[in-house]
């Protein structure tokens, strides 16, 4: 497997709390990959050391072969790391567009003024939102925020996009457009790590799921397999249904 991103033996601990022991799985390039678990399992911490909100305690991140665990988070975006967040993140003040140009001049290869207004008023179409980025941040409805939020992690041009239950929230309708736009970015040669809790999108996006508890890897493969392990069964419903 040509992997884009390995976790070997990552851990995190708070104090006296290990939330992530020792967990290896990896993501080859062009892949939607599950990260699955019930509530307090450990997930979002994983994805917080991916994209450098928090330093792990032990272990290896490597993105494309290079050592990523512990850089700032600005430096690993700067490798083709970007993320969005279970809470929605905006800049309430400015608007929608200029939350979008905000994300254009940090990255990279940043770009300004007009070309930069440009870009971001295509990615405003990419995700659903043509012709509002006059409207201001604060009065987006939560649903338009989460589109939002993506746009502006598009911005960074990534590599590897951390969706960290990015589709929570939506109507069947939204469900179903959420679910073309993941794999329209895929089909344009991104990777993705997705965390979720809604197994209708994991079924229809995800080739392979990786599932966690208390901390601990239970289960990596397949994701139908995956799904039907007594061992994820029993993490998510309890022993009586394994």
């Amino acid at each position: 497997m040509n992997a884009l991103v390995r976790v070997e033996k990552l851990r995190k601990q708070f104090g006296g709390l290990t939330a992530v022991h020792d967990l290896d799985f990896s993501v080859a390039k062009g892949e939607i990959v599950a990260l699955l678990g019930p509530n307090g399992s450990g997930k979002t911490t994983v994805i917080n050391m991916i994209s450098g909100a928090f330093p792990p305690t032990a272990g290896t991140i490597l993105f494309d072969d290079k050592v990523i665990s512990g850089l700032p988070a600005h430096r690993i975006a700067h490798h083709g790391v970007a993320r969005t967040f279970q809470l929605v993140r905006v800049l309430p003040s400015l608007t929608v567009r200029q939350n979008i140009v905000s994300a254009v001049a940090f990255r990279r290869e940043a770009i300004w003024g007009e070309q930069a207004e440009t870009e971001a008023e295509q990615l405003l179409v990419d995700v659903g939102l043509s012709g509002r980025g006059h409207e201001m941040a604060q009065d987006l409805t939560y649903i338009d925020q989460k589109r939002m939020e993506l746009a502006r992690a598009l911005a960074a041009r990534p590599r590897f996009l951390l969706l960290d239950e990015w589709l929570s929230g939506l109507n069947p309708t939204e469900l179903r457009v959420g679910i073309d736009l993941i794999v329209s970015l895929r089909d344009r040669g991104m990777t993705v790590l997705l965390v979720e809790h809604i197994m209708e999108a994991v079924r229809a996006l995800c080739s392979r799921a990786v599932v966690m508890n208390v901390g601990k890897k239970i289960a990596d493969g397949p994701t139908a397999q995956v799904l039907a392990d007594r061992h994820v069964v029993s993490a998510y419903l309890g022993e009586g249904h394994a």
